[in-house]
């Protein structure tokens, strides 16, 4: 996604705050002036109000964005404001500056987000210049990264198995100083992956390990993200309605994908790897079972009470294989559990972590960034609740409380020599909202981006 280049004529598009109003009204021509008054325009969030000119083109656009509270209970009103305006090359006026200003410029790019793989995109957008103001160059590689998780998350299963999913990271490995090792099928045995083996073994298309690395200096820091690409439940078999969704078990693939365009493209610093487990889980006649006991790669063992509960399997791995090169810190995203969403909801995107100042720099990035997460404790006298008896651990602790927690808690186990954050996500927004349209999203990225030079010293 990019801005229009500065030297585009362009169409004015005015954003004010509600208590800005009457002093902007006074400082307009009359005629614009009387017309904002005669619509009643009062810059609600939301609002718009088109001004013609002379001739009857379009002279300017005047936008709403707000009160303090409308400001508080929506985020990227400003895209609200520029959805369906007319084709044309606009620019944004306001005083809105700092990190209101870069979000008001985010959503300025994303307003124009359509997923056209399987069907036309209507003709005619809008197009706008970078505000000034704005790192333009930033803006651009968060919005293009952003619309990366999007398009993965929203293309079904059949255009996204593993081997979609391995294509998109090496699309990105294209990138100037990056490779990519895609680990498949048996291979994955040889290499001592057996828990990603395992759960993807009964579908038609082989699970994969994808290990994508970038950069040579600076901290190292390692991404995982599962990337379940349609889940059935396996023999533990999910009712249809609960299966309508499953597109999107791989938002935690696409969550670290857009991160690392993101991370690559902005240049950080950073010696950069991402792992993504890849399967399918699905239902046949060598389909893991419940009741089984499974060896992971760091020889951990595992009781399957649940089937359906393979996220956490596959990402067990991952999690072992990345610690075992002690990177400076670990952060995995995951659409894992739906006690995640009885806690907070499909916007907020909870996390755990042991790094209580890496968790501070996302908690106070989150509000800047527009990208609300929410810290939840590995509390630790849950542990108990992870242990089966008959092995080292548990996947589906019964009795339902805690979830998240817990889920948390078993991931943990995997982590021992670099500290460790995780991102319980939704991947999914459920109903239109500015800048978001229905369908795959990403969650905590944005805060962690804006978290990384803090946490990492950069």
């Amino acid at each position: 996604m990019k801005f229009l280049s500065s030297d585009h004529a362009t169409i004015p598009v005015q954003a004010l705050r509600a208590e800005e109003l009457e002093g902007v009204l006074d400082a307009l021509p009359p005629a614009h002036a009387a017309w904002l008054r005669a619509t009643g325009f009062g810059a609600g969030i939301g609002e718009r109000q088109m001004i013609a000119d002379e001739k009857g083109g379009l002279a300017r656009v005047v936008v709403g964005l707000g009160t303090a509270d409308q400001q508080r209970r929506k985020r990227f009103g400003v895209a609200e404001a520029v959805q369906g305006l007319p084709a044309g090359d606009y620019h944004l006026e306001t005083t809105l500056d700092g990190a209101a200003l870069d979000e008001a410029a985010l959503a300025l790019l994303l307003s124009g987000y359509q997923f056209d793989r399987y069907r036309a995109a209507p003709e005619g957008a809008p197009r706008f210049a970078a505000p000034k103001g704005v790192d333009a160059a930033r803006i651009e590689a968060i919005a293009t990264g952003e619309t990366l998780t999007r398009d993965l998350i929203n293309t079904p299963a059949n255009d996204m198995g593993p081997a979609e999913l391995a294509d998109a990271a090496s699309a990105l490995g294209q990138t100037p100083g990056a490779t990519v090792e895609i680990t498949e099928g048996a291979t994955l045995l040889e290499r001592n992956l057996p828990l990603i083996h395992t759960v993807g073994r009964a579908s038609g298309r082989a699970p994969r390990l994808i290990d994508l690395r970038w950069g040579t200096t600076g901290p190292k820091l390692t991404l995982v993200g599962k990337g379940v690409i349609f889940d059935t439940g396996g023999l533990n078999l999910k009712p249809g309605a609960s299966m309508a969704l499953m597109k999107k078990d791989m938002g935690g693939a696409a969550t670290v994908l857009g991160l690392a365009h993101m991370i690559m493209a902005l240049g950080l610093e950073v010696q950069l790897r991402v792992l993504i487990p890849a399967v399918e889980n699905a239902v046949a006649g060598d389909a893991f079972r419940p009741g089984d006991i499974l060896t992971s790669r760091k020889g951990l063992t595992v009781e399957i009470n649940n089937t359906d509960a393979e996220g956490r399997l596959v990402l067990a791995d991952a999690l072992a294989l990345a610690d075992e090169e002690r990177p400076d810190q670990i952060v995995s995203f995951a659409t894992l559990t739906g006690a995640a969403r009885v806690a907070v909801g499909p916007d907020i995107a909870p996390f755990f972590s042991t790094d209580d100042s890496l968790a501070a720099a996302v908690a106070g990035a989150a509000d800047s960034v527009a990208d609300p997460v929410w810290r939840l404790p590995f509390h630790d006298p849950y542990e108990v609740m992870i242990e089966p008896g008959i092995a080292d651990l548990d996947n589906a602790p019964k009795g339902g409380f805690a979830g998240a927690i817990t889920a948390a808690l078993f991931l943990r186990r995997f982590v021992e020599a670099a500290p460790y954050t995780h991102f319980d996500i939704y991947g999914w927004q459920p109903s239109p909202a500015p800048a978001r349209p229905k369908g795959g999203v990403g969650q905590g990225a944005r805060a962690l981006l804006q978290a990384l030079p803090q946490a990492l010293n950069l």
